[in-house]
């Protein structure tokens, strides 16, 4: 019997039955995998990859359970990680880093008082300017072309660029930090990701430390909580790391559902009711985490009728307790029952700046490319395999393209290419059913991400 045989045994499942989570059948259909794991009960053991055995909550209630016990379910992985595989592409998201994340108790409670206090004082005029320009440089490399993969080309670097702003990193530094928690997330070269994005942090800190300014690295350095450097590190690195994947799978999977939906061809005119509709709706049935929230219990502990072993992880099916079917849909009022920002002492201390973030991120694009359209079927879009993300691989659109402006020109405010059009009334769209056009590739894509990075970058 192997490793996984064994502790899929001890979880009290039947040699052989985990489910892996990390294959093409899981990526490609969520819904169904979580359908039939739930035939197992509120609990199912799955493989978040080769060698790593899990048990998945699926239940609301259960997961709630979970998420609000934390001496029973505490998020440290030390000695989980002893045992599990080095070479393993889930360890950079389940390794024990000392930040708030894998913290439970008063050092949670320090550690999570310092972020909270420093985001409180993130103004939200301000945060909505970086995103408006960030998004608008973005917008202006590619406009001209008429078309663009809104995933690589935008949603994948417009959140590391409103947050390196936020935290006060200069531009030679965000660019290596780009690719560098890029790589992370795809477990590409993870030790030398991990060195390079510590690299880039630290020159952060150094610089906040000598030349103190009003962004959050400075908060953080200045806060009550007395934060060393190494913890500095790691709370920005949850911070940033947070703030990368799960924004850019948020803004580029909501604007999937505003272009291939009728539902969502509304009048913008009278406000920003349908993006936030489309925002809950994909937070509720496509979270951008999708299954999360790990913990490790200490002992063995019985949950759902069935006993768990000590320090087995135990991950939250964020997206199966959502769409739970003994969940009463008159419940979902808003980000109130939804688990897309966790529950509990963990829940998200940055979901109203993420929102904002993902709101004026699709505002912006809507408003500038209006007559975007889908460049293949929605059939057709492929999601990224991986246990914990809904994301997907590109998301190829085109549209009318748009003359390119001098930069010079409109900061002067000599013209504006967005104010020559006729003003929006109602938008409706199509899906093209012509044949697609060969949609760019993820690592093309990202390459022409980073190039209009650096761009913007040397332009400020």
């Amino acid at each position: 019997m192997t490793e996984t045989e064994d502790r899929a045994a001890a979880a009290g499942c039947p040699a052989g039955q985990a489910t892996p989570l990390h294959d093409r059948a899981f990526a490609d259909d969520p819904d169904g995998v979580y359908a039939r794991l739930r035939e197992q009960g509120p609990l199912a053991m799955v493989e978040l990859a080769p060698g790593v055995p899990a048990t998945l909550v699926l239940d609301h209630e259960t997961a709630l359970s979970v998420l609000r016990d934390p001496e029973t379910f505490p998020k440290d992985s030390r000695h989980w990680q002893q045992h599990a595989p080095a070479d393993s592409p889930v360890l950079p998201m389940m390794m024990y880093r000392n930040n708030v994340l894998f913290q439970d108790g008063p050092e949670h409670h320090r550690l999570r008082g310092a972020i909270t206090d420093s985001l409180e004082r993130v103004d939200a005029f301000t945060l909505r300017r970086y995103v408006t320009e960030s998004a608008e440089e973005l917008i202006r490399g590619f406009a001209p072309s008429g078309r663009a993969d809104l995933l690589n080309d935008y949603a994948r670097t417009l959140p590391l660029l409103v947050l390196t702003r936020l935290f006060g990193s200069p531009p030679e530094t965000t660019t290596r930090m780009v690719a560098a928690i890029t790589a992370l997330w795809d477990g590409v070269d993870v030790e030398q990701a991990n060195a390079d994005l510590g690299s880039c942090l630290s020159e952060v800190i150094a610089l906040r430390r000598d030349h103190p300014a009003s962004d959050v690295t400075t908060r953080l350095l200045e806060h009550e909580a007395d934060l060393g450097h190494e913890e500095m590190i790691q709370q920005l690195v949850v911070l940033m790391g947070a703030g990368a994947e799960p924004m850019q799978n948020l803004i580029a999977n909501a604007l999937r559902l505003w272009l291939s939906d009728d539902r969502f061809a509304g009048d913008l005119s009278g406000g920003r009711l349908p993006v936030e509709d489309a925002i809950e709706e994909v937070l509720w049935k496509q979270p951008p985490l999708a299954n999360y929230a790990i913990t490790y219990p200490v002992r063995e502990v019985e949950l759902a009728g069935r006993v768990l072993p000590a320090h087995q992880p135990v991950v939250i099916g964020i997206a199966a307790a959502n769409t739970d079917p003994a969940l009463n849909t008159s419940r979902r009022d808003g980000n109130r029952a939804h688990l897309a920002w966790s529950a509990g002492a963990h829940t998200c201390p940055a979901r109203g700046t993420a929102h904002l973030i993902a709101s004026v991120a699709i505002e912006t694009i809507l408003d500038r490319l209006p007559d975007m359209d889908l460049a293949v079927p929605v059939e057709q879009l492929q999601w990224r395999a991986g246990p914990f993300h809904r994301a997907l691989t590109a998301l190829p659109v085109h549209f009318p393209p748009v003359p390119e402006l001098d930069r010079d020109e409109a900061e002067s405010g000599g013209g504006d290419q967005w104010s020559t059009r006729p003003a929006r009334t109602r938008w409706t769209r199509q899906v093209a059913t012509s044949t697609p056009r060969r949609s760019t590739s993820a690592g093309r894509g990202l390459r022409r991400g980073l190039s209009y990075l650096g761009e913007w970058l040397r332009g400020r």
